[in-house]
């Protein structure tokens, strides 16, 4: 650790339910990790609140971790990502309410977090067109959605907030005292302008049409008018926080980017044996409480259903397209957390090991019955995952879970099919996802690189191979979130000349999972009762909804 020639780097990474750092090394190896929970809170139905001071706290507690015992002169820059939330600070710049609770202290609105339904609505009826820049319709867990239900909701605490955050971008603010903004975060969540024709900045056209253009006073001072690209030199630590940290004032930190976004940054340039590294032929999934797909291209693609293009908001003067599932390893955790027997099984053991469990259980089954492939159980058992709505390619917070095959078995078998069942449904959503893209003009991919907590399940690993016939790159090192964070501070301490070079030297190896072409047909039958689930939905919807 004192050898003065080794380079650090820390990567920082904002969670759903943690806040992690690592120490990472200038060949991207993670060094040394730590991890601190986050608190939670859920008012009411939809709603998801945080802190910001207790997301700060954590952060300096996991970072004085990671950074002990080390050379301070060693560690050359820090990164940081976190999810799409919304920060609320009053003029003070001290944390203020976003909801009835009369706690200022719970000041964020999460991602996750669903309240702005209505709002969403009423942006997407206005048809304005930079929503073309969001697969045709804002999502109410981006930020508009959620500003305009604070002035709709709040209209007294409306004129004294002060300032609005993407969580990224204040985790920069809190490092540094800098009030610029990460391209990365506006242009995905924000609908700020960096678009096709060349045009950059607040759309006042469109702040104006959904009753939003008081955000404009001051020159945007609210929302931010300094604007940088992921990577870029955000500013060095304070005094006080370098002090609080151990580190040394002024340690470069680099400007933010979303979570799923590091993770992607992060893979991207991972080799694999025989495996092209052009960037653009890889599908980056990023699986933690959710999943979200990040595609890059030389050019712009215009996809219904799917953010993007967004320019430079993941890999410099690249165009990127996100889709996503709004529910993933949330959607495992609950299938198994509520049925009688996962839950009889999560009273004796952790999550990890009753998946571990299940597997053991799917393997007896498959033999027991003479299969090939443990995926051949589910022939007659069908899962539609959207059971918090579509996030991708159909764009529509309303679908509903569905699942077809269910008896009135409640033992630990049963538990196993449905918890397969549901993998195969997130795997086939993938599918869907890859299909949209292609149709939209995207070429090919060549494979899929792929990492968060739920790629721990090696059986979650290969189902998403087989459904989609394509080999999966798994990174050596776990962290690729992490190593994502890293690499924008190695950017920013100007170690490495671009953040292409960083992904090279820092992109690491990983193992390739190749698909298994024997369950393919059973595959390709499976997603056709897939795409056919929802179909179904929308006509009971309709029938429904009809006039009597």
């Amino acid at each position: 650790m004192n050898d003065e020639d080794i380079a650090y780097f820390i990567g920082v990474d904002v969670g759903s339910g943690s806040v992690r750092a690592a120490l990472v090394d200038d060949r991207g190896h993670v060094v040394r990790t730590s991890v601190k929970e986050l608190q939670t809170w859920s008012p009411k139905t939809d709603y998801y609140e945080q802190s910001s001071d207790d997301v700060w706290k954590c952060c300096e507690h996991v970072i004085m971790n990671v950074a002990q015992n080390v050379n301070t002169s060693n560690i050359k820059g820090l990164g940081f990502d976190a999810t799409c939330s919304l920060v609320a600070l009053d003029k003070n710049r001290n944390p203020k309410e976003v909801s009835d609770s009369n706690r200022n202290n719970q000041n964020i609105i999460m991602w996750m977090d669903h309240r702005a339904q209505a709002e969403a609505d009423f942006i997407n009826k206005s048809g304005h067109e930079i929503l073309k820049y969001v697969g045709g319709k804002v999502s109410l867990e981006m930020e508009m959605p959620k500003l305009l239900w604070l002035k709709k909701h709040m209209p007294e605490q409306w004129a004294d907030y002060g300032y609005f955050f993407d969580l990224p971008d204040f985790l920069t603010w809190k490092a540094t005292g800098s009030m610029s903004r990460s391209l990365c975060s506006l242009v995905c969540k924000w609908n700020y302008e960096c678009n096709i024709d060349g045009k950059k900045g607040w759309n006042l056209d469109y702040l104006k049409k959904i009753g939003l253009d008081d955000l404009a006073d001051n020159d945007f001072e609210k929302i931010g008018s300094i604007v940088r690209m992921p990577g870029d030199y955000c500013g060095g630590l304070t005094m006080e926080v370098a002090k609080n940290l151990g580190l040394k004032p002024g340690t470069p930190v680099a400007t933010s980017i979303i979570d799923a976004h590091a993770g992607g940054l992060g893979m991207i340039g991972a080799k694999g044996e025989n495996i092209d590294r052009d960037m653009s032929s890889r599908l980056g999934l990023i699986c933690g409480t959710s999943t979200c797909h990040m595609a890059v291209n030389k050019n712009p693609v215009l996809v219904k259903g799917v953010w993007g293009p967004y320019y430079s908001a993941m890999i410099p003067n690249m165009w990127l397209n996100e889709a996503g599932q709004s529910a993933s390893g949330m959607l495992l955790d609950y299938i198994i957390s509520s049925h009688t027997a996962g839950n009889k099984l999560l009273q004796q053991k952790s999550t990890g090991e009753v998946r571990y469990h299940l597997r053991g259980l799917l393997s007896e089954m498959a033999r027991h019955q003479k299969l090939l492939d443990v995926s051949l159980l589910t022939k007659d058992f069908h899962v539609w995952p959207d059971f918090h709505g579509n996030r991708s390619p159909l764009a529509d917070p309303t679908m509903k879970g569905m699942i077809v095959g269910l008896t009135i078995n409640s033992n630990e078998d049963n538990l196993a099919l449905l918890y397969l069942a549901t993998m195969q449904a997130l795997a086939y959503g993938t599918r869907h996802i890859i299909d949209t893209l292609q149709l939209a003009g995207y070429s090919p991919f060549n494979c899929l690189t792929i990492c968060g907590g739920i790629t721990k399940d090696p059986l979650f690993i290969q189902i998403q191979a087989d459904s989609v016939g394509l080999p999966i790159l798994k990174p050596h090192e776990n962290d690729s979130v992490l190593v994502g964070s890293a690499i924008l501070g190695a950017n920013a301490s100007r170690y490495f000349n671009s953040v292409q070079a960083a992904i090279e030297s820092m992109g690491g190896t990983a193992d390739v999972v190749h698909a298994n072409p024997n369950v393919k047909s059973f595959h390709d039958k499976k997603y056709e009762v897939f795409l056919k689930m929802f179909q179904d939905q929308v006509v009971y919807r309709n029938i429904m909804n009809s006039s009597l």
